[in-house]
């Protein structure tokens, strides 16, 4: 990937993308479920919900990782990774709900006429299903998945296939994540990066030094980031 990262110009700002998993949404309470189940499956002891949540933003392979500290070569691992999925497929909205306060938000953007749409890794055939689920995904402008292309965040495509089916030029939105590789996606497609403090950072993570635009605490402050710029 290139070095170079374009700077964002000043102006308005006409869509929002988000992340998925400890950004838009709080999975994080049904994939610790679909790890603990298959750990218990397994004859092994469940994890406490606070181990596991600051890696559900890294996906399936971490989780296994968390759970069974296996070599990914071991044949072992891919079985139990596609357990943990089909485990989850099935009780994808059991727990998951918006953030606190991220539908005013969602609604307040729309009321404003900024579109919003999600950028996630997470496959589609998980991606959309929940967002029906939720009632959200014919709310977003954009879904783009970590199948819809060939390349996967941080590479900046997902991220400007986004701005295409929003309409919007990089410089016009503003992507906000919980990864370092969101910020990394955001800031090589161009785009404002903000760093969502409330999602799943692992302890001594600095988000700060990620280079992101700003970072907020709880979602309503992305709507004080746009009204202060």
């Amino acid at each position: 990937m290139s070095a170079f990262r374009p700077t964002p110009a000043a102006g308005a700002i006409r869509t929002v993308l988000f992340d998925l998993d400890g950004t838009l949404l709080d999975t994080a309470p049904d994939l610790a479920d679909a790890l603990n189940a298959v750990l218990e499956e397994n004859g092994r002891t469940p994890l406490p919900y606070a181990h596991i949540r600051p890696v559900v933003s890294h996906g399936g392979i971490a989780l296994i990782d968390l759970g069974f500290g296996l070599e990914h070569s071991d044949p072992q691992f891919e079985a139990l990774r596609t357990r943990l999925l089909d485990v989850y497929r099935a009780n994808l909205s059991r727990k998951t709900r918006p953030f606190p306060g991220m539908l005013e938000v969602l609604e307040r953007l729309e009321a404003r006429d900024i579109n919003w749409g999600i950028v996630t890794n997470k496959p589609g055939w998980l991606t959309e299903p929940l967002l029906h689920d939720l009632d959200l995904y014919e709310r977003a402008v954009c879904v783009v998945s970590g199948d819809t292309l060939d390349e996967r965040k941080p590479h900046p495509a997902p991220m400007l296939h986004a701005c295409e089916q929003a309409g919007s030029q990089p410089a016009q939105c503003v992507y906000v994540g919980d990864a370092q590789r969101d910020i990394e996606a955001g800031i090589n497609a161009g785009m404002h990066t903000l760093v969502a403090l409330f999602g799943y950072i692992p302890e001594g993570d600095d988000a700060h030094a990620w280079q992101a635009d700003a970072a907020i605490k709880t979602p309503g402050e992305l709507l004080d980031w746009l009204d202060g710029r």
